[in-house]
């Protein structure tokens, strides 16, 4: 009988011993009996015969862990402090009984690129990581396609990041254009059949060029030659729930673990990468059109000017793109005799009014409530909303332009790939005149007749209680704007009461990298490395005391500071009561060790966190 050390996919928990009449060698897949539910496990390690009764190993499967999926796993185990099981289960194993699939031929590929672009790639391909900082317009994506071309060349394969799905349809239609059968896209939304062709042509060797978001980072890949990390600075890369990895950190990581080059792109970087690793710079675009922008010092709504704009567009048969922040019909309602405002009953957090089905809405929980006719504290009908979100916006656009097409652009409207394609596709068709969105507008999405660009809600973004505030409104207004005068001249209108802070960095976005540096020093990543911990019960006493546990030995070390500690300032989220700590540290080994330390069961742990609400 052999003994091996295993760990069960997805689970929190640390490793079993079981047993087998088989020899199985370290990173197989197996099939075990756990607590009378059958659950895939990795093998681990092999052992001595212990003490105590083990069960047997029930299946054997024809797929294994390589080493370096182990080694990355380890990794994000030790540095996410979480279990490796969960860092395993974040990855797809290699498959014993694929074949290999027929070489495609790859014909060669002319990509014309421009003298800067040609300087531009010989600079990066000095580095093992670079950042490619060129603004919108200026040809980034040739340049990762030229990479894409060398490295078929050399007969090895790429990653190509996207921070979220909404960016794969014309990206993949570009992609495809140029490389053919030899991508393939790897997303969530894929149907079964999509995901299971991907996975056959993954296994045997024919997908050449892998795209899609964070998971394509984790696909069985043994002869890979290049990351390629797109709009590095979106916060799509980092994972919101457990194990909480940065995927564009993990991609940096994977660079050293293959010994490949790792390409980070963006328009607006964030500070870490420009401060960290080498740049080029790519300025101006391959368009001609002028922009001019128009700031309108007024509250978030659709003023007369917006609309006369508008209005103006659609007549001279143009098209416009606005931008909210938020979704739904309006963040908050609020009862204008007694002040009452409508919280989700399991999170501490307003309810969102969507209209159209007659509900108040939790963007966190997704409980949902009819729409009150009278407020429930003093019976008053007299409901107001604040906060105007993307569904009011289109509903008043189409009252006061009834002869516009209007549509909305945001998660509540496009739920699949397919709804995507077909909205890109009617915009660029001219069969729609306003598009109304979210982020989601200016995820990199090549918009062709944009003349207008109405821009709200940045001093939302701009007054958010987070470090990077300023970075992320910046980015933000940059990225829409980006998006209209492609072909033609365009006006970009944004309301905000903080002029001088945009028209100063608006053209300079390295000057404002500049200028930020000297806010962050010593407080901030990238010089200082953060720290969140968690704690999340449905019984708020035993939330608390774990966290005063966990502080209380945490003030016993010295290489560390406590920045703060308390109730989270969403204190409810799906009928959890919700506290955290935050850590600061000049290194984060001192602050995984910290935590090794001190954690408490309770507690989940965020490293590099982006999240603070």
């Amino acid at each position: 009988m052999h003994y091996y050390e295993l760990v069960i996919i997805s689970s929190p928990l640390e490793a079993f011993t079981y047993h087998s009449e088989a020899i199985i060698e370290i990173g197989r897949l197996v099939l075990v009996d756990f607590h009378h539910r059958e659950k895939k496990a990795v093998v681990i390690a092999s052992c001595e015969k212990p003490t105590f009764e083990t069960n047997g190993i029930l299946e054997i499967y024809a797929e294994t862990f390589s080493q370096k999926q182990r080694q990355l796993a380890q990794f994000i185990a030790s540095y996410y402090v979480c279990s490796l099981g969960d860092a395993l289960g974040l990855m797809m194993p290699f498959s014993l009984s694929h074949e290999q699939g027929e070489a495609l031929q790859h014909k060669e590929i002319n990509i014309q690129l421009s003298p800067k672009q040609t300087e531009a790639l010989a600079f990066i391909k000095k580095y093992q990581t670079a950042l490619l900082f060129g603004d919108t317009g200026s040809g980034k994506t040739e340049i990762y396609m030229q990479y894409f071309q060398e490295m078929l060349a050399e007969g090895k394969r790429s990653i190509f990041l996207m921070p979220e799905i909404s960016l794969t349809p014309q990206m993949g239609l570009r992609l495809q254009e140029h490389f053919g059968d030899l991508v393939v896209m790897w997303h969530s939304k894929l149907t079964p059949k999509q995901k299971k062709i991907a996975k056959q042509k993954i296994h045997d060797g024919s997908a050449k060029i892998i795209a899609g978001p964070r998971s394509a980072l984790f696909l069985p890949l043994d002869d890979l030659g290049l990351i390629v990390v797109d709009e590095e600075h979106d916060e799509s890369y980092k994972s919101s729930s457990r194990p909480r990895y940065n995927a564009r950190d993990i991609a940096i990581y994977m660079g050293k673990l293959y010994k490949i080059p790792v390409l980070l792109g963006s328009a607006t970087p964030s500070l870490g990468s420009y401060e960290k690793f080498p740049h080029v710079r790519l300025k101006g675009g391959h368009f001609l059109s002028q922009k001019e922008f128009v700031y309108e010092k007024s509250p978030e709504a659709l003023s007369p000017l917006i609309i006369h704009s508008l209005e103006k567009t659609v007549q001279a048969k143009e098209q416009a793109i606005v931008f909210l922040p938020t979704r739904a019909n309006f963040k908050y309602l609020i009862c204008g005799d007694c002040g009452h405002t409508y919280e989700c009953s399991f999170c501490s957090v307003g309810m969102s009014v969507h209209a159209k089905s007659h509900a108040l809405k939790c963007h966190y929980c997704n409980f949902t409530q009819a729409l009150p006719q009278v407020c429930s504290e003093c019976q008053s009908r007299n409901l107001t909303s604040s906060r105007l979100g993307t569904a009011q916006a289109l509903k008043d656009i189409e009252e006061k332009l009834p002869n516009a097409r209007v549509e909305q652009f945001d998660r509540d409207s496009i739920t699949s790939a397919t709804k995507l394609k077909k909205a890109l596709q009617r915009f660029n068709d001219k069969e729609t005149d306003i598009l109304v969105g979210t982020q989601m507008l200016s995820k990199g999405h090549d918009y062709h007749g944009v003349t207008l660009a109405v821009v709200l809600g940045m001093d939302n973004l701009l007054n958010a209680g987070d470090y990077r505030a300023r970075e992320k409104a910046l980015a933000a207004l940059i990225q829409v704007s980006g998006r209209s005068g492609r072909l033609c001249d365009a006006t970009v209108i944004v309301q905000t009461f903080n002029e001088a802070f945009f028209q100063k960095y608006l053209g300079a976005y390295e000057a404002f990298l500049e200028d930020e540096k000297s806010l962050r020093v010593g407080l901030y990543p990238p010089y200082k490395k953060l720290c969140r911990i968690l704690f999340a019960d449905k019984n708020g006493a035993k939330a608390r005391t774990a966290m005063e546990q966990m502080q209380t030995k945490l003030l016993e070390i010295t290489n560390i500071e406590i920045v703060g500690y308390g109730k989270c300032s969403i204190e409810k989220v799906a009928n959890k009561w919700r506290f955290e700590i935050l850590l600061r540290a000049d290194k984060s080994t001192d602050l995984i060790k910290a935590v090794m330390m001190s954690k408490v069961p309770l507690a989940e742990i965020d490293m590099d966190p982006i999240e603070f609400g």
